[in-house]
């Protein structure tokens, strides 16, 4: 049983009693960039290496909380979506953002999917999940993403968690000390240079 299904208590999706569902719902922004998301298959190895231009690191991700968002993410990282994209917002002893790239006219992959997180999900230092605004619904999902940096973050469980870095989280601690905390903002550049999937 994977660390994320562990984390939550019990591997539940929404309306799924407990079992992957066989489509994605996807929600599409833009029809050209809309991608057709399967949800990833059960007991895969799936991971997204980031080399980044201050190290890499190495995300494992949990197809049992996070089937949709989780395959989005594997797709948009193989497909180079977050080559030459910066993490835009790092608060120290909270989080780094990245995925907001600036080749496509809101920033985004044109479409957002959905995991509905486990009423106990926690955001545990390492973990991974996707960022979206308030108005979107529990679970959202798109491109931007966040890596916890804090011991035990409070976040309500809004935020769809996929996976858990696996390697390189010194390389993620370094990231998260090069930020402003009030600004929120990075006190240098550091852009995800590209990325390696393996599992799909």
């Amino acid at each position: 049983m994977r660390w994320l299904a562990l984390l939550a208590g019990i591997a539940l999706l929404a309306g799924c009693g407990g079992e992957p569902s066989a489509s994605c719902d996807v929600v599409v922004v833009d029809e050209e960039r809309a991608k057709d998301i399967e949800p990833l298959e059960d007991g895969g190895n799936y991971t997204i290496e980031f080399e980044t231009t201050h190290g890499s690191f190495t995300v494992e991700i949990d197809e049992q909380v996070a089937p949709c968002n989780g395959s989005s993410t594997m797709q948009l990282a193989q497909d180079g979506f977050f080559d030459d994209v910066a993490f835009h917002r790092i608060v120290p002893g909270f989080v780094i953002q990245a995925g907001q790239s600036t080749k496509t006219p809101d920033g985004g992959p044109g479409y957002t999917t959905i995991d509905p997180p486990p009423a106990d999900t926690r955001y545990r230092k390492g973990v991974v999940a996707m960022a979206k605004t308030e108005l979107d619904p529990p679970g959202t999902g798109g491109s931007q993403f966040f890596v916890v940096t804090g011991e035990n973050v409070t976040l309500p469980p809004d935020y769809a968690p996929i996976g858990q870095v696996v390697e390189g989280m010194a390389v993620v601690e370094k990231i998260g000390k090069l930020g402003d905390a009030q600004t929120q903002r990075p006190t240098e550049e550091i852009v995800i240079e590209q990325t390696r999937v393996s599992g799909l």
